[in-house]
């Protein structure tokens, strides 16, 4: 899949992200650069401890690099925005809110002062209509699924509109139907929103699934990029289709020989 430099959207430069521990500086990320282009969706996988989610939270704006710069849509980031949600595998909902309130929260916050109580209210009903959560608007989270929590956790982060959708292992404590029914939905609200999407994650499956490209991250401590893999499968796509697909076994065996092969012996020599 080519991206056109002119749409490129996000713009890591040399980052690097030190943290001052009891036993000294500890380097997690290292010269870190890639590019993502508009409507793109990348996977960041990498065994434990490789600073994949380190560097969604510098992309996310909730910490600064030590050295190097992040640019989204050629502006710096200097700390968070609305144009960059995030959404963690702890779904964070505050549980004395119902579904709506929840989301309603998020909307109020980016678009209160240019909208009517009405607009808020129809973004936020179409943020749960998007996830399918229409029938649980006026649930509490104690009272819903872990995936069904997920979903209005998506649907916040969709509510504000964001250029950039950050995910950061969303589905990891789903059980495996659950995950797969989550993944597809993900697809559709993609290709719907048209968002550009950064995700970490530690399933194979899931990144090669999803993703328009593969980022390989080797292990830490200074934890770099290694290898970028160009996932060319057509869209949508179908994981029963794909199951059988050539091209896709071809993938997930290259993600797994970097993962299990190539880094193997890095993870048990600093084990």
């Amino acid at each position: 899949m080519n991206h056109p430099a002119d749409l490129q959207y996000l713009d890591i430069q040399g980052a690097c992200q030190t943290f001052k521990t009891r036993n000294g500086p500890f380097c997690a990320l290292k010269n870190v650069n890639l590019k993502v282009a508009r409507g793109e969706f990348v996977a960041l996988i990498g065994h434990s401890g490789c600073g994949k989610s380190t560097l969604l939270n510098l992309i996310a704006g909730l910490t600064a690099p030590t050295a190097g710069v992040l640019l989204c849509a050629n502006r710096e980031i200097g700390g968070p925005g609305p144009e960059r949600a995030v959404v963690f595998q702890n779904h964070s909902l505050l549980p004395w809110l119902t579904c709506f309130e929840n989301v309603h929260l998020a909307v109020e916050r980016v678009f209160a002062a240019t909208e009517g109580k009405a607009q808020l209210r129809a973004r936020t009903a179409a943020a749960l209509a998007l996830v399918g959560l229409s029938a649980a608007a006026q649930k509490r989270p104690g009272e819903i699924s872990g995936g069904m929590k997920q979903r209005v956790g998506i649907a916040r982060a969709l509510s504000m509109e964001p250029q950039v959708l950050l995910l950061d292992e969303p589905f990891g404590a789903l059980d495996a139907l659950t995950r797969a029914r989550l993944q597809d939905e993900l697809l559709q609200i993609v290709a719907h929103t048209r968002s550009t999407v950064v995700m970490v994650t530690h399933d194979v499956d899931e990144a090669v699934l999803l993703s328009d490209r593969v980022v390989m991250m080797t292990n830490g401590p200074s934890a770099t990029i290694g290898e970028v893999l160009h996932i060319d499968l057509p869209r949508p796509r179908n994981r029963v289709e794909l199951a059988e697909s050539t091209h896709f076994l071809h993938y997930r065996k290259a993600v797994i020989d970097f993962l299990y092969t190539r880094q193997a012996h890095v993870e048990r020599t600093t084990a």
